[in-house]
C-alpha cells in the first residue's frame, strides 16, 4: 500500500529550529501539515522562517508552488486541534526528557487509537518516551539533521516495542520526503551520528580543559584540513546548550568520561549560548567570529576520526547498525566525504588500536580504549 493511503496528515509539534523545517518538508511533497508550539508568537515566528524558506527555493527554481505548500500548513497552538486527525505525529520540542514525555502523554488521550508518534529527538532512547505513551508498538524515532529542507538523511529509529510494520511504514514516508532513511535497529543514545561523534566531543572537551589548546587554536587546526568551521565555531552555531545537554545526558546513560566540563557548565548557566545569544566561545555579535588564533601543533586531527572509527565498530557490537549504513548515515548526516569504515580501512587497524590505548592513558577515559573486534586485530563486516 502507498504511504500516502496510510498517512495523509502529519501534525509537527514545536515550531523550532527542527520543527518548522520538518512541517515545510511534509508539505512540500503534499502532505496535510499542522504545526503546533505553545504559543502563538512561536507559532508565528516558525511560519515566516517557512515563507522565507519557500521564497528562497522558488526564487532558486527548485520549487514553483510556495503559496500552494504554505496553504498545506495551519499553525496552531492548541494541542488537540493539532492531533485529533493526525496518522503521524513528528515531536520536535526542546531536547529535554520531562517535556518530551508530558507532550506525547498528553498526545495519548486526544490522537487517534492508529496515529503512530514519532521523535525528533537527536540523543534521547526512543524506548524510555515511548514509556510515557499505551502504543509503544507504534512509537518511533524521526530523527532529522539541520537544516531539514536540506539535510538528506532521517535515523529511523526502533524502540524495544515498535513493531516491524511502523518501521517499514516510517522508512517509506522518509523516501516519500525525497530523503535517504538509515535504519537504527537497537535504540541507544544518540543512535548512529550522534553517538559516533560523541567521544570526539568528549576528547574536545578533555583538550580544552587540560589547557592543551584553545578553542580558537583548535578550530583553527581544524581548518587546515579543510573543514569549513572548525567544532567550536560549529558548536556556537547549533548551540552550546544542546552539546552540553547531549554530554550530560550521554554522562548518565552511556559512562561518567561524558561528564561536562565545568567550563562548559558555565558557560551554559551565563547564557552564553552560541550565536543565537550573541556569545559562545565566540564573540557573535557583528556576525560570523573571525578565527585569528594560529593551528595547534599539539593536537592531531586524526586522533578526533580514530575514537569515531572506535565507537562507529561499537555500534556493529551492538548491533545498532551495520558498517555500511553507518558510513552512509555519517557521510549524510554531517556532509563528510568518507564515513568511519572507508576510513579504517585505508588506515590499518594497528595504527587504531596503538594511538585509543595512548589516547585512553593519556586523558584517564576508558570510552578511547579500543573495542574488542579492533582488539581482535579486525573490522567489522
Amino acid at each position: 500500500m502507498d504511504v500516502k493511503e496510510k498517512i495523509k496528515k502529519v501534525a509537527v509539534l514545536g515550531a523550532g529550529d527542527m520543527g518548522h523545517g520538518i512541517a515545510e518538508v511534509c508539505a512540500m511533497v503534499g502532505y496535510e501539515v499542522t504545526m503546533r508550539d505553545i504559543k502563538q508568537e512561536f507559532v508565528d515566528r516558525g511560519m515566516n522562517r517557512i515563507k522565507e524558506s519557500l521564497a528562497k527555493l522558488q526564487e532558486k527554481g527548485k520549487i514553483s508552488n510556495a503559496e500552494e505548500v504554505l496553504s498545506r500548513i495551519k499553525p496552531v497552538v492548541d494541542l488537540e486541534e493539532a492531533v485529533k486527525d493526525a496518522d503521524l505525529i513528528i515531536e520536535a520540542v526542546p531536547e529535554i526528557f520531562e517535556i518530551k514525555t508530558q507532550v506525547f502523554s498528553d498526545c495519548e488521550s486526544l490522537a487517534k487509537p492508529e496515529c503512530i508518534f514519532t521523535s525528533n529527538t537527536s540523543t534521547i532512547k526512543i524506548t524510555e518516551l515511548a514509556k510515557a505513551t499505551k502504543r509503544e508498538d507504534k512509537f518511533a524515532g524521526l530523527h532529522f539533521f539541520n537544516p531539514p529542507v536540506l539535510m538528506r538523511l532521517v535515523e529511523v529509529i526502533k524502540g524495544e516495542k515498535t513493531s516491524e510494520e511502523v518501521m517499514q511504514l516510517l522508512v517509506d514516508f522518509v523516501k516519500s520526503l525525497g530523503k535517504e532513511a538509515v535504519r537504527v535497529e537497537k535504540d541507544v543514545p544518540g543512535f548512529i551520528v550522534n553517538r559516533v561523534q560523541a567521544p570526539s566531543g568528549a576528547l574536545l572537551m578533555a583538550i580544552v580543559e587540560k589547557g592543551i589548546a584553545s578553542p580558537e587554536e583548535i578550530d583553527a587546526k581544524m581548518k587546515t584540513i579543510g573543514l569549513p568551521m572548525g567544532p567550536f565555531e560549529l558548536m556556537d552555531y547549533t548551540g552550546v546548550d544542546i552539546f552540553y545537554h547531549a554530554m550530560k545526558y550521554y554522562s548518565e546513560t552511556i559512562s561518567k568520561d561524558y561528564a561536562p566540563p565545568k567550563i562548559l557548565e558555565d558557560m551554559v548557566k551565563s547564557g552564553n549560548l552560541g550565536k543565537k545569544t550573541g556569545k559562545g566561545w565566540y564573540d557573535w555579535s557583528k556576525g560570523r567570529p573571525e578565527i585569528k588564533a594560529s593551528p595547534s601543533e599539539k593536537i592531531n586531527p586524526l586522533d578526533f576520526t580514530i575514537v569515531e572509527i572506535n565507537e562507529a565498530v561499537k555500534l556493529v557490537e551492538m548491533g545498532v547498525a551495520k558498517p555500511e549504513d553507518i558510513d552512509k548515515a555519517v557521510k549524510l548526516g554531517l556532509n563528510r566525504p568518507f564515513g568511519p569504515f572507508e576510513l579504517a580501512k585505508s588506515m590499518g587497524v594497528e595504527q587504531i588500536v596503538k594511538r585509543l590505548e595512548e589516547l585512553s592513558a593519556e586523558f584517564g577515559k576508558e570510552i578511547f580504549k579500543p573495542a574488542e573486534t579492533l582488539k581482535a586485530g579486525k573490522l567489522p563486516v
